[in-house]
Formats: C-alpha cells, sequence, structure tokens
C-alpha cells in the first residue's frame, strides 16, 4: 500500500511539473506579444495555386487565389493554437487580398482591419522596398496606439521575407523583435500547427 502511495505521489509531482512547464512554455509569446517590442505575421493559410489569376480584382474574391478547405481548417486551428498561447485581445490587421482577410477572419480573434502596407506586391517586385518602408511606419503607430495589445500581421510570403529574410510556409508565424523605428531586429518561426 505504502509502495502504490509513493508511486500515485510521484506521478501526481510529476504531471503537475509538466503542467507548470507546458503553461509557461505557452505563455511566452503571449508575454514576448505584450511588451510593445513585438509583432506576430502570418502568412496566409493554405490557397492552393501560385499568384492570382489573370484579371484578377481585390473587390471581387472570385477573381483572387483563394483558400480552399484546408486552408480554411488551417486557419481556425491556428486561432485555437494562439488562444492556446494565452494570445488574446489582439490588434488583429490584414492585407487586403481575401486569403488573407478570410485567414484573419477564421483565426476568430475579434475585428479584423485591412492594412494597405501588408498588400501582396507580389505582381511588382519593385515596390518591395518601399511597401516595405510603409509597413515599419504602420508598426510604429500600431503598437504606440494600443500598447501592451498584441499586433498580429496577416500577409503574404513576399512581405514576409522582404521584412525578415525568411521564407515561410502557408500559415506559418513570424515572432519578429522590432526597433523603435520598426526595423526587424531578430525572429522567432513558430509553424502552422496542422
Amino acid at each position: 500500500m505504502m509502495i502504490i502511495r509513493n508511486i500515485l505521489t510521484f506521478l501526481l509531482v510529476c504531471i503537475a511539473a509538466t503542467t507548470s512547464l507546458t503553461a509557461f512554455a505557452q505563455s511566452s509569446l503571449a508575454l514576448a506579444l505584450a511588451d510593445g517590442q513585438h509583432v506576430l505575421f502570418m502568412r496566409h493559410a493554405d490557397a492552393p495555386g501560385i499568384g492570382d489569376p489573370p484579371g484578377y480584382k481585390l473587390d471581387d474574391c472570385a477573381t483572387q487565389r483563394n483558400l480552399g478547405d484546408a486552408g480554411r481548417k488551417q486557419a481556425r486551428t491556428s486561432g485555437q493554437w494562439l488562444k492556446g498561447q494565452g494570445v488574446v485581445q489582439v490588434k488583429l490587421y490584414s492585407s487586403i487580398w481575401c486569403r488573407c482577410t478570410d485567414t484573419a477572419k477564421l483565426l476568430d480573434m475579434g475585428g479584423v482591419v485591412v492594412e494597405p502596407s501588408l498588400g501582396s506586391f507580389f505582381d511588382d517586385m519593385k515596390l518591395a522596398k518601399s511597401q516595405n518602408e510603409q509597413m515599419q511606419k504602420f508598426i510604429v503607430k500600431a503598437l504606440k496606439d494600443q500598447p501592451g495589445k498584441p499586433l498580429i500581421l496577416v500577409t503574404h510570403h513576399v512581405n514576409i521575407e522582404t521584412y525578415t529574410g525568411k521564407v515561410v510556409n502557408v500559415g506559418d508565424m513570424v515572432l519578429v523583435k522590432v526597433d523603435a523605428q520598426g526595423r526587424y531586429l531578430s525572429h522567432t518561426l513558430y509553424p502552422s500547427p496542422i
């Protein structure tokens, strides 16, 4: 009986320790996003294909490359994962492209605001430098406007790669530490949870 009690006590201690470590690990993302020096970029969820069809229109989702079933599931799962990390009461901004706004909405983390500096320049890579500078200015303003609220930006691979130098897969998230001018300092990659 004493052996069983000792084994049960040991197991309970192990479970408690594991739970505490998991809670600590889960809160590190939320803590970073609340410090006013970090931004979470997310590449839109899975949208089959590359680029957009010829003649697409930004005000007509039917003309664009859009999320598929896997992408919608990926976006919902990402939102659940973020909430599980303690990331709540966020400021959520998106590119105007429907695959980005749909991803942002499916995260189910509150209202989504379209931000022009997050729009794709895949069709004209000459815009990369100027748009990246506009995005940096936006980041500074957004971090100052509501200090302590996590800032999540749903955008495209070209935007993330230009800003961080990191190529990411669909649905991946990149936690970026920024300087006072909104410039990239360092990053941590969070692969898509599915």
